[in-house]
């Protein structure tokens, strides 16, 4: 098996907000900026013994990497443990269990201190930012995010891979219809080309952040991450500047989900496997492949 073809990230040490703005978040080109955070409380206390300090007697929500099924409901829990638990399975051996969407900030109020709203020039959403937690080799479905904004996506503790495609991508990726991921199925580590051979085509983005580094997803960017290391993420989030993205978020948040959910309990599991064929044949249906 063969990787996909990536482009290394262009990467800064810092960077100001004219050069951010003009040179990245218009263009819709991603980039990492290494030193953002080192005047933040957080670089130097973000570490996984802090969390275990401030938030070990808080039960939190983990989620392994099983395919979606029609009996999970909307972002439903695999199961649940201490953080304090958590964090030694963590640091003890690789686990798949993660933590996502979770605002442990709203729980462990302290952390907000930690934390600064950079001054880059998006109009960043001024709601908790949600944390993220993976055990080593512990993966993120690749997909894209249901409102299309612009990320600043912080790491701490460790090293993460990220892996990026543009939405001009989307035809080679085998979306899955009426949802935000690709067929779950697919190994983006080491695809199997025979299996998948719309892959060959994609031309995608890798970074591996280490502690402290933060990397700006574009509008509508598809990602796949891997936790090299046990660690921890932090987005901070900036409403679509493009008229057609917001409108495709507003479609996806109120029309798409709903249809979406319905079906499931209307079909069940029939839905599901019928989602992922159909991600098959239009794939190759379009690219005028074998089905």
């Amino acid at each position: 098996m063969m990787p996909i073809e990536l482009t290394e990230i262009e990467r800064v040490k810092t960077i100001s907000k004219h050069d951010f703005l003009n040179n990245y978040v218009r263009r819709q080109k991603p980039v990492v900026v290494e030193r953002l955070t080192e005047d933040w409380p957080a670089y130097t206390k973000w570490k996984l013994d802090y969390i275990k300090e401030v938030a070990g007697d808080r039960t939190v929500p983990l989620y392994d990497d099983r395919p979606v099924s029609h009996r999970d409901g909307f972002n439903e829990a695999h199961a649940k443990m201490k953080m304090a638990e958590y964090i030694d399975l963590l640091q003890s051996q690789p686990t798949n269990y993660r933590i996502f969407l979770y605002n442990l900030m709203k729980k462990v109020p302290s952390l907000q201190n930690d934390f600064k709203w950079p001054d880059v020039g998006l109009k960043l959403v001024k709601q908790l930012p949600m944390l993220f937690f993976g055990g080593e080799n512990s993966k993120v479905f690749i997909h894209y995010d249901i409102d299309y904004s612009n990320i600043l996506h912080f790491h701490f503790h460790g090293k993460k891979r990220c892996i990026l495609f543009a939405p001009d991508q989307t035809p080679y990726l085998y979306k899955v219809p009426h949802a935000l991921i690709s067929r779950e199925d697919i190994d983006f580590d080491n695809p199997d080309f025979e299996k998948w051979p719309a892959l060959k085509n994609a031309k995608g983005y890798v970074a591996d952040l280490e502690h402290g580094e933060m990397l700006y997803m574009p509008e509508g960017y598809w990602h796949y991450m891997k936790y090299l290391t046990p660690g921890f993420s932090m987005s901070l989030r900036a409403f679509p500047r493009s008229v057609t993205n917001l409108s495709k978020a507003v479609y996806n948040i109120f029309v798409m989900r709903n249809f979406d959910n319905f079906m499931r309990k209307f079909r069940g599991q029939a839905w599901i496997d019928y989602k992922n064929q159909q991600a098959v044949v239009r794939t190759h249906k379009k690219l005028k492949l074998p089905v």
